[in-house]
């Protein structure tokens, strides 16, 4: 694979493979160096990208497994800035904003809690919009599997969020 292949096929995947970094890493600067080893790592193995059918399902499963390894050799951090989730001023009142603000909040920190398959799964198929063959592809786990895990991760989010919401209702 020359240069402008590589440009043309891997380089697109820059956005994405960023996204799924950063949601393993949860920090903006860990994320970008992550991004960098992928490159190079793809870069350094391009005659493997030649055999691959799809080269964004393999820089996915690269970026998965280099934030595993790093997630591995770090101990946890705190949660991600809450800044990230503001929302744009003047479109609505500061109660609404602000209750927003926390609802995203909450629901941010009950992803985090998942376990690592789940939130990944979660990550790919909801926020990425991967179909279910590209989810497998990338974590080498049955359909039946995903399908199950992310069944399992909506259920858990959804239930621990109505009961936080219902408790401060109540």
């Amino acid at each position: 694979m020359d240069l402008q292949t590589f440009k043309q096929k891997v380089l697109p995947t820059k956005d994405k493979l960023f996204r799924l970094a950063k949601s393993m890493l949860r920090h903006h600067e860990e994320a970008e160096d992550a991004l960098q080893e992928v490159f190079l790592k793809l870069w350094t193995n391009q005659h493997k990208l030649e055999a691959c059918k799809s080269v964004e399902a393999f820089a996915m499963t690269v970026t998965k497994n280099l934030c595993l390894d790093k997630l591995k050799v770090k101990a946890p951090k705190h949660l991600a800035d809450v800044t990230e989730l503001e929302i744009a001023s003047g479109s609505h009142s500061p109660h609404v904003s602000y209750e927003l603000s926390n609802s995203a909040e909450v629901m941010r920190r009950l992803v985090d809690e998942l376990p690592e398959q789940q939130r990944l799964i979660l990550h790919l198929r909801d926020v990425e919009g991967y179909s279910f063959e590209e989810i497998e592809q990338i974590t080498q786990l049955s359909l039946n599997t995903i399908r199950v895990n992310l069944s399992r991760a909506r259920k858990l989010v959804r239930d621990r969020y109505l009961k936080i919401e219902n408790y401060e209702v109540g």
